[in-house]
């Protein structure tokens, strides 16, 4: 039984050492479509999945931001970004620019920016 113990809490470490040491990426973006007016800048707030940066609308009736966080999250937010989006949204393109590696975080939280 102390074995299956001690397996369990080694496998748990491994997994937040693996987790903590995941490279740290940021990524600007830019979406198009019907995505002003529709709560796409409320449900595009990344500090839900660990992210932090900011979007806000721009005048030619885009969305746009930085990512930043762990490179898993960031591609599940892009996933998020290129394809889902808000309920009433609809996404016709989504363009990434910049994407570099950080050595640490840029921003403190993830902002909507008016």
């Amino acid at each position: 039984m102390c074995f299956h113990g001690i397996k369990i809490k080694w496998l748990i470490h491994y997994e937040t050492f693996v987790m903590s040491s995941e490279e740290l990426i940021s990524v600007d973006y830019e979406i198009f479509g019907r995505v002003q007016g529709v709560f796409f800048r409320k449900y595009t707030q990344g500090k839900k999945i660990g992210l932090v940066g900011w979007v806000q609308n721009t005048p030619a009736g885009t969305v746009q931001g930085q990512l930043q966080g762990q490179r898993s999250k960031v591609k599940q937010m892009q996933e998020w970004l290129t394809s889902t989006g808000s309920p009433k949204s609809h996404i016709t393109k989504a363009e990434f620019k910049n994407e570099k590696v950080v050595d640490r975080l840029e921003h403190s939280s993830f902002n909507v920016v008016k």
